[in-house]
């Protein structure tokens, strides 16, 4: 049996988490919590096998978490699950000993299958985010990315999905209809090769497309 710890402060996001997780006869969740501050109790005293982390919780860093865990408990698995990944959070959580790294906005209902790869010796790492990790990594010289051209209205529409807005609320605060902030988001996609509002943010945050400061 898979013993899991699940560190998240969305109660919308953790209750689909534990719902997926009650499904596979292999794992259970032994324990959760909400920040920062009920996680640290949790990671000192041990007794699981893999830990899903967030990183932005409402007390701190989720990384002190990781960091904690990786310390005290070597052979635990650590799985970060975020929803906007900056490039450097992903560096230093994964410095902090993160083994797995996934954004929210996938589907979560294959989080049991990531939990079994990492307890099996891989890395489950989101595809946009493994390639800004081959970008970081690879020699300055030998990086030539082409420029992404948006245009006004299309960096506006991500800018607005990046502070977390829905399509709907993206229409009225534009005063457009909803099918066309679904046309600007489609070409969004298109320009960045992308296919989540995640990887989109991800994406255009690490080109320096858009700030999420």
């Amino acid at each position: 049996m898979i013993r899991i710890v699940v560190v998240e402060d969305d109660p919308v996001t953790l209750g689909r988490i534990e719902r997926y997780l009650a499904r596979p006869d292999d794992m259970e969740v032994v324990a959760t919590a909400a920040n920062v501050a009920q996680g640290l109790p949790l990671v000192a005293a041990g007794g699981y096998d893999v830990l899903l982390c967030d990183l932005g919780l409402p007390d701190g860093s989720g990384i002190d978490l990781i960091r904690a865990s990786s310390s005290t408990h070597p052979d635990a698995d650590i799985i970060v699950i975020t929803i906007f990944a900056e490039q450097s959070k992903v560096l230093s959580s994964i410095k902090a000993g993160a083994r797995g790294y996934l954004l929210k906005d996938e589907n979560l209902d294959g989080c049991a299958d990531r939990i079994r790869e990492v307890r099996g010796g891989g890395s489950p790492i989101s595809p946009i985010i493994a390639r800004q990790l081959l970008r970081q990594l690879a020699p300055t010289a030998a990086i030539d990315e082409p420029d992404i051209a948006l245009t006004p209205r299309e960096t506006e529409v991500l800018n607005l999905l990046a502070r977390g807005f829905s399509y709907g609320e993206i229409a009225d605060i534009l005063h457009l209809s909803a099918q066309t902030i679904g046309t600007h988001v489609k070409n969004l996609y298109r320009k960045l090769e992308v296919r989540s509002r995640a990887e989109a943010v991800f994406e255009a945050s690490s080109r320096g497309i858009i700030s999420l400061q």
